[in-house]
């Protein structure tokens, strides 16, 4: 018996040796984690659709699901007969004022004529086969056509201006429906929920057929492809650590190994904080560490989130 105790003690020495022996090895220690998006309903109104299932990886830019937008759609609808029946109001500026166009036509070929009759008589005068009276006559007519024109110009200018005025106004009422119309297409695009980064889901808090509000959590999604180890590093290290440096990442495998891995440092704290308590350093005498951050490549998915790693520099 004493025998077997013996033995059993050790065992447990040399694996105590052991774990002793790998502690001194890492550097640092920290645990993985991802930078997560909670994705949030930006309309209010029925969970009409939803696709999203935990562990699915969705894309950038990839419609998962869709807010009743029936309200939003009618609301539309009856702004754009709003607007249509304003501008049957509109005048019809061309067509008014062709008017004015036409009686100037008229006045011109008449002046036309009058100028022609004119050069007849001066030229008969001139062998005393017509009076002066007859041309006095037609300087007369050509002046009052002169007149007739310049009152017809001044009747179209005033017809315009009037016109004018008359269509900026509806134009001012239909402006504000417009804007109104503008933002309910903006609502109507936020039915749709849309996944706003490469991904896998992490969480699920809705089901189609729910009432979703404005800011409601819908699901929440990372992308694990590159995992981030947050280490911690003691003051006496920090001349060892440098942004851009590549590390070795140790994390446990089956039957008490390590895998290796590689990362690359990304960020290193400018302050430092107390030891959390989740966190043994190497030098378990120092209080104060300072945070890192290191990129690890997960493409086979074996790095999780919360899952604690050793480092080497």
């Amino acid at each position: 018996m004493k025998t077997h105790f013996l033995i059993y003690f050790l065992i447990l020495g040399t694996a105590f040796s052991a774990c002793q022996k790998n502690a001194s090895k890492a550097d640092a220690y920290g645990n993985f984690e991802a930078d997560e998006i909670i994705v949030s309903a930006e309309a209010n109104g029925r969970i009409i659709r939803f696709n999203v299932e935990e562990g699915q990886s969705l894309h950038d830019g990839e419609i998962v699901g869709a807010i009743d937008s029936v309200q939003l759609a009618l609301k539309r609808e009856q702004l754009q007969a709003s607007i249509r029946a304003i501008a049957a109001k509109s005048p019809a500026i061309s067509a008014q004022l062709a008017v004015y166009e036409k009686q100037m036509a008229t006045v011109k070929q008449q002046l036309a004529t009058l100028e022609y009759e004119k050069k007849r008589v001066e030229n008969l005068l001139k062998s005393d086969a017509a009076t002066p009276k007859q041309l006095d006559d037609l300087n007369a007519q050509i002046d009052a056509a002169h007149v007739q024109m310049n009152v017809i110009l001044e009747q179209k200018s005033a017809s315009s201006a009037s016109l004018n005025t008359q269509k900026g106004g509806l134009l001012a009422e239909i402006l504000p429906l417009q804007k109104q119309i503008a933002q309910i297409d903006d609502q109507l695009a936020k039915c749709h929920i849309v996944n706003p980064a490469n991904g896998t889901v992490l969480a699920s808090y809705a089901e189609a057929g729910e009432v979703a509000s404005f800011g409601k959590p819908l699901y929440k999604i990372a992308d694990l492809s590159t995992m981030t180890l947050r280490a911690y590093v003691a003051g006496d290290q920090l001349s060892t650590v440098k942004v851009g440096q590549k590390v070795q990442i140790l994390i446990d495998a089956p039957e008490g190994k390590q895998l290796e891995l590689s990362g690359k440092i990304r960020w290193i704290a400018s302050k430092a904080e107390f030891t959390p308590k989740v966190i043994q350093t190497k030098d378990e005498r120092v209080n104060m560490v300072y945070a890192i951050k290191v990129d690890v490549p997960n493409a086979d998915g074996a790095l999780k989130i919360g899952m604690p790693a050793e480092l080497k520099f």
